[in-house]
This record gives structure tokens, sequence and C-alpha cells, in this order.
């Protein structure tokens, strides 16, 4: 198996933010299904098998609160008997976004809606349970509308308002342009426009000076950054709208892995060091 080439590191100064003090990040993990690692990075053995997560991530803020992702929903088992008989995998549904809120005592106002990473059914199944804005860029609408993939999040998302947002914003990080949600440096999205048509990555900076890269599925594991391990050639042609731009933004996200947390949405361990939702 041949890497990709080792891109230079990120060496310049990293974007400045101001994070406000009372920011704060938890995840909410609904499950997980069952896939090889064969099928999900070059060099992945067919006896390796990875439970791939299926985690939403709620970022606080006193400007009001985003969840990046929605995880799985209450009708998780009629979303997976929906896709051809090929993806459907073993799962395990936990305690959905909406319960994990409930439990929590959290105040739903301060809810300002749902950012999708992409709108492929293990990132949208939860919103069937959260009636809130989802947040979603023209380019990744136009793919739900109209693609096979998008099928559940038509579903799910019959009732609810769209806040279609747009990347005003300059170059970010090696991103040709960027959205910062909070005006504050804390939550910048960029166009990640591979997986999908309008696929985004969320950058994440904390009060502690802590960032993070919630990606989406640009890579299904870390070890396709670690490694430099595209998806498997066929998984490419499948899943992929256009590899090369997927190779081109994994180049970046590896010149910049020294200088945060990468999260790859489906990597269970990724998420370790962000802390649940206390109840």
């Amino acid at each position: 198996m041949s890497p990709l080439h080792l891109p230079t590191a990120w060496s310049e100064p990293l974007p400045e933010a101001a994070p406000p003090r009372e920011m704060a990040l938890h995840q909410l993990p609904t499950g997980t299904y069952e896939t090889r690692a064969v099928f999900a990075f070059k060099g992945g053995s067919f006896s390796d098998k990875r439970d791939f997560a299926a985690t939403s991530v709620l970022v606080q803020h006193p400007k009001g609160d985003l969840l990046i992702d929605a995880g799985f929903g209450s009708q998780v088992a009629a979303h997976i008997q929906s896709l051809p008989r090929i993806e459907r995998a073993p799962y395990r549904l936990g305690s959905t976004v909406s319960e994990q809120l409930k439990a929590s005592g959290y105040d739903r106002g301060q809810l300002r809606g749902v950012l999708v990473t992409h709108s492929h059914w293990d990132h949208v199944s939860g919103l069937d349970d959260l009636q809130v804005p989802v947040w979603i860029n023209e380019g990744e609408l136009e793919y739900a509308g109209k693609d096979k993939g998008g099928r559940v999040f038509r579903e799910v998302t019959s009732s609810h308002p769209m806040h279609r947002y747009e990347f005003k914003g300059g170059p970010y990080l090696g991103f040709s342009s960027s959205l910062d949600v909070y005006d504050d440096g804390s939550v910048v999205v960029v166009p990640a426009r591979g997986h999908t048509t309008g696929s985004v990555i969320t950058f994440v900076t904390l009060p502690t000076g802590k960032r993070y890269a919630f990606i989406g599925d640009l890579t299904w594991q870390l070890d396709a950054i670690r490694l430099r391990a595209e998806r498997p050639l066929l998984l490419r042609i499948l899943a992929d709208t256009d590899p090369k731009l997927v190779r081109e933004d994994m180049l970046r996200m590896i010149a910049l892995a020294d200088t945060m947390e990468i999260v790859p949405s489906h990597d269970v361990t990724a998420y370790d060091g962000i802390p649940l939702l206390p109840t």
C-alpha cells in the first residue's frame, strides 16, 4: 500500500480566536454500527471489526448553542432498513440526542439548530426527534434533495426549517472560504466538497486554547490521517462525489494534525477527551 505523500506541516500562526469563557463542548454518543477496517481505509484488515460512531457534538456558546450532526434517532431501525441491503450493518442504538438533552435538563431554547457535516443517514437520523432548524449550505441541500444518499434526510426534515448559510469569509487554514459562526473565531465552518457536494469541516477553538476539527466523513477513521491512507478504490468510487477533492482536503488535514485534535465522525476513539453532557 502506498500512502499519500507527506504534506508540509502547517507552520504559520493559527487563526486568531476569542472564545468566551462560558463556551463548552460535549459529546452525545447515540450508538454505533459495525464495519470492517478493510472497507474503511487502504491497508485495513478484514478481521478488524470497527464500531463506527454515530455521535453528535454540542457546542455551547453564549450567543446560542449548536449541535454538529444528530446521530441515530428513535426511528433508526427504519432508516437502516431503507438502505440497500449491502449497506445495512449490525448496529447498537443508545440514547438519542433528544433523550440525552432531556436527561440533562438542557434548555432547548438555547439551541440554534443542528449543523450537519453532510446529509447521509447516519448523521441526520436523529433529526426526527429534534424540531430545530437545520444548518446547511446550498450545495448540500441540493445534493440531499436529489441524491439517493439523501433519502433519510428528506424524510426526517420534511417539517424542519432550513437555515441556509454561505461561506462569506476568507480563506481559513488552507481552505478557500469560511463561515465564522459567532464572529469570534471559536467555530469556523469550511467547505470540504468531495464526499458530498456540500460536505463541511467545522473547526472549534475552546477557551483553553484547545482546538478541534470535526471532519465529518472526509475520512471514516483516524488511521486514514495517521497512515495517510485513502478509502479503498471501490469505496472512493461508491462513497465520494469527487475523490480528488477528498484527497486534497485529506492532505490539508494531515498537514494540520500536529496543531489540533482531528475528529472523523465515525471514529469512536477520536471523541476521547470530550466530556459527556452531565445528567
